[in-house]
């Protein structure tokens, strides 16, 4: 099958309207098809990243649609992405690697190299595939961002490609969400958006026929497809930690919802765990008991560890020692663990030194250098899980020194990963993803008191959702192949 359009853009009336899920399916879709796809996203602001096969950095949003595309993550499908250190700045990473930490305004100016960066990145995509899928960020509405927008109209008007706006309906309000979008759209930008989607409809879809019917007429544009609401999908989550989580099994985790929490879709394996009850601990919350508390990573690890004392964690923490749970850190959260974290030069916030909870006997500084690496080795904890496998990446500034070095929880590529104290009860890595290998997964739970016999495959659980929302969307396809077939 061939496919009519070599560049097609996905914006959306909101966040969070289905974007990513929307352009991962179509990835899926014309895979299957047949079609050498590949997925795109100009500039990306999240805190979940992925590492790429190049040794770069970006959004694990389009590591996901990579897969559904049957392709390795490479830096060209996100080649601007911004990671948020403070409410005004973020570290501004392009083509995976580190450029600055700036401020919002520093930025606003720098976007004119940052677009050089994007249109550079396009090309070489469009080089080697025959259509390339785009994500835009957030809202194409946003007027105060428009001027020297790279991440919606202004990219698509950079590279004259048609655009489908996607709303979602379960939010309400959606024929006002795409009307209102438009009328704030420039006539340039109204003419290339060639018809809408409505997502996550629920419902008599003959009820909804009347409200289509008046888009059409208000707009002169085609609502190409309604998708379905689908429950239970598995898939990685852009930035947002899911809001609501259902009670599942007995043994109970506890991550506590770090302002400035990253990779978050570390524990996703843990929420799909028939035997695990995963809770995200937000501010101002009771801190219930658990059996296992996971201090997730940071980007900013010494303003985190602040709100943590705040919040009461370190005395939680300690008496949760004290009766015998576990406690595992994961990068930032490893930092957490030892005596201090310094940053001397300022690279993730105000520079200085902090004290961290002084579980683990060890020290980091932050460096300008960041570590990415996608690794594998075997775990190193407790005889009867030693020599199980892990595979995951590193995302991570600063270097850890310490005793607690000597009792590794990996080995990683031959060499010792991690750290465990000496009563085995804390176990810190900065391996993100040690919980989407199952054997790695087994051993850590079983190390933390939880014998079952489930097994969660994080990777079949992530197959088998794609090809759901790809069969959803199949009717968008028929629909933009036919739409084209009709223009010309």
């Amino acid at each position: 099958m061939s496919f009519p359009y070599s560049t097609l853009m996905v914006q959306g009336t909101t966040s969070d309207a289905g974007k990513t899920t929307l352009v991962a399916a179509l990835c899926r879709l014309l895979k299957r098809d047949g079609v050498r796809v590949a997925p795109f996203k100009p500039q990306n602001m999240a805190l979940n990243s992925a590492v790429t096969a190049d040794g770069g950095e970006i959004g694990r949003a389009q590591a996901l649609q990579a897969i559904a595309a049957g392709l390795a993550p490479h830096t060209d499908m996100n080649p601007v992405l911004l990671k948020p250190s403070s409410d005004t700045g973020a570290q501004v990473i392009i083509h995976g690697k580190v450029r600055a930490e700036m401020n919002a305004r520093d930025y606003h100016q720098y976007k004119t190299v940052a677009m050089r960066a994007v249109l550079e990145s396009h090309r070489r995509l469009l080089a080697q595939y025959d259509s390339v899928i785009v994500e835009g960020a957030g809202s194409p509405a946003e007027i105060n961002l428009r001027d020297r927008d790279i991440a919606n109209m202004g990219f698509a008007e950079a590279v004259d490609c048609p655009v489908i706006l996607v709303a979602d309906i379960d939010r309400g309000g959606v024929f006002a969400h795409i009307v209102g979008t438009l009328a704030c759209l420039s006539e340039s930008e109204r003419k290339r958006t060639i018809g809408f989607v409505i997502n996550r409809f629920r419902g008599d879809i003959s009820l909804l026929q009347p409200g289509l019917d008046w888009l059409e007429q208000q707009t002169g544009k085609p609502v190409l497809a309604v998708l379905p609401y689908l429950h239970g999908l598995f898939l990685d989550a852009e930035d947002a930690v899911q809001a609501v989580q259902a009670e599942r099994g007995a043994f109970r985790v506890i991550v506590p919802s770090l302002p400035r929490m990253s990779n978050h879709t570390d524990f996703d394996a843990l929420r799909a765990h028939p035997d695990v009850d995963l809770r995200f601990v937000r501010e101002g919350e009771a801190i219930p008991a658990a059996d296992l508390i996971v201090l997730p990573g940071s980007k900013n690890t010494r303003g985190d560890l602040a709100w943590l004392r705040a919040q009461g964690w370190p005395e939680r923490i300690a008496k949760h020692l004290r009766y015998g749970g576990k406690v595992i850190g994961v990068c930032g959260g490893f930092q957490m663990l030892g005596a201090s974290v310094t940053d001397p030069h300022g690279m993730e916030g105000a520079a200085g030194s902090s004290p961290a909870l002084g579980l683990l006997d060890m020290t980091t500084e932050m460096t300008g250098h960041k570590r990415l690496q996608q690794v594998s080795g075997i775990c190193a904890f407790a005889d009867a899980n030693a020599g199980a496998t892990v595979s995951g990446y590193e995302i991570h500034m600063g270097i850890s020194r310490g005793a607690a070095l000597e009792r590794p929880a990996f080995h990683i590529d031959g060499r010792p990963e991690g750290a465990r104290s000496a009563d085995d009860q804390i176990l810190g890595t900065y391996l993100h993803g040690l919980f989407d290998t199952p054997q790695a997964s087994d051993a850590l739970l079983r190390w933390a008191g939880l014998h079952s016999e489930h097994t969660v495959d994080t990777a079949q659980l992530r197959e088998a959702s794609l090809d759901r929302i790809a069969d959803a969307a199949r009717p968008l396809l028929d629909a933009l192949t036919a739409l084209a077939s009709e223009r010309t």
